[in-house]
């Protein structure tokens, strides 16, 4: 078998969990052809991380990892979609013409990206969400740049770094990502470790981070973070943040905004 990167191999263990619910050590190394240690630290890492409970002698899945990876993005696509239509009116405030701005592959993203499509407004669009370009590919006015990646089974994103040497080549002047998680505390986290290590090239990349998150992402911790609080810029939601979490999204120097 071809070796895995850490990235992979950890993907490819929660794989096998959703399938199996439960396994052990030994299951774990005869299916992914490596050493029972390699595969205690990764298991180690992972529950610190809370996408799985050690057990003895292997792993089981969390209950909030099972959610999260369930959650198909046609799914996701139908929650909340005028909340999220009117967080994306709100986000276009902050665009410009002849900008370069950044697109997540999420489905508050797409609804960016179709309200993008009936303004008359000339800009590059880089995605790593396919849905997105799709929706943006017929319009004259903007250019689509479609970040390259991995395509996983039921996926719509590009997955993975093989598409950080054509981010390294861009100016990107604003990224409007959301996530299935945000609290003060950890940041913007999501739970496919792929598109988690994709977005985090992603916010380095942005000289603005839009966050573009509805009510019911809103002090939830998903798997694993890509951008940390003093990253973010602007916190787009569609209903009104508690006065104590809002004073310490502006102590961050956040500018929040509520959608309503």
């Amino acid at each position: 078998m071809m070796k895995m990167f850490v990235t992979e191999r950890r993907n490819k263990i929660m794989e096998l969990l959703h399938d199996k619910q439960r396994l052990t050590v030994k299951e774990l190394s005869e299916q992914i052809g490596v050493s029972e240690a390699t595969l205690r630290t990764d298991l180690n890492k992972m529950e610190k991380n809370g996408l799985l409970t050690r057990t003895h002698g292997g792993a089981m899945l969390n209950q909030q990892s099972e959610v999260d990876y369930d959650t198909s993005f046609s799914v996701r696509e139908k929650q909340n979609r005028k909340e999220k239509s009117l967080i994306a009116k709100e986000a276009f405030q902050f665009i410009e013409e002849k900008q370069c701005i950044l697109l997540d592959a999420s489905s508050t993203a797409l609804e960016l990206a179709r309200y993008l499509n009936e303004q008359m407004i000339r800009l590059t669009v880089v995605t790593s969400g396919i849905q997105t370009a799709l929706e943006l590919k017929d319009n004259p006015n903007i250019t689509v740049i479609l970040i390259g990646g991995v395509v996983t089974k039921g996926s719509t994103t590009m997955e993975g770094t093989l598409g950080v040497e054509l981010l390294n080549k861009l100016n990107i002047d604003i990224l409007f990502t959301s996530a299935n998680g945000f609290s003060v505390e950890n940041g913007m986290t999501d739970f496919n470790l792929y598109e988690v290590e994709l977005k985090q090239h992603m916010v380095k990349k942005a000289q603005k981070i839009v966050a573009v998150i509805d009510h019911s992402k809103i002090g939830v911790t998903s798997s694993a973070p890509f951008a940390s609080t003093d990253q973010i810029d602007v916190l787009i939601t569609n209903d009104s943040i508690d006065s104590d979490t809002e004073r310490i999204l502006v102590n961050h120097n956040i500018q929040v905004i509520s959608a309503l």
